[in-house]
């Protein structure tokens, strides 16, 4: 599965995410998604919104899909 499909379905499940997407080509991803709505969540609950907006495609297409979730906020003080 291209990482670009993987970004969209992400994005279209969580409106307002920001998403990047990386493989290794072995059907390893790593996404790190960035989203408001992670606000005031902990990490497995955020993890669990990502998987929701992927359905079956984890563990068939997608064979490992490791995640950073990340609030905006969390995001700035990360590049800072």
């Amino acid at each position: 599965m291209d990482p670009t499909d993987i970004a969209a379905l992400i994005e279209q499940g969580l409106p307002g995410a920001t998403v990047n997407v990386t493989t290794d080509g072995q059907g390893h991803y790593l996404a790190v998604v960035v989203a408001e709505d992670f606000s005031g969540l902990r990490s497995l609950k955020r993890h669990q919104m990502v998987y929701a907006t992927l359905g079956s495609k984890v563990g068939q297409e997608i064979h490992a899909l490791a995640l950073k979730t990340l609030t905006p906020d969390e995001a700035r003080a990360t590049d800072a």
